[in-house]
């Protein structure tokens, strides 16, 4: 991945974070939970060092 799509990736994490603090569904919450999940895998994947921050 290029620099830009790991900070468009990042992003997307934070916006999926967001979403999952605001949802009220329990379905939709274990989904976002799953897709944060999957995303942040693979960033580590592509960004080694990269350990994300929870909010």
């Amino acid at each position: 991945m290029t620099e830009q799509q790991l900070r468009e990736q990042e992003f997307q994490i934070a916006r999926y974070r967001r979403l999952e603090r605001e949802v009220t569904d329990p379905l939709a919450v274990c989904l976002l939970h799953s897709i944060i999940e999957e995303l942040e895998a693979e960033l580590r994947r592509d960004r080694p060092d990269w350990h994300g921050l929870r909010d």
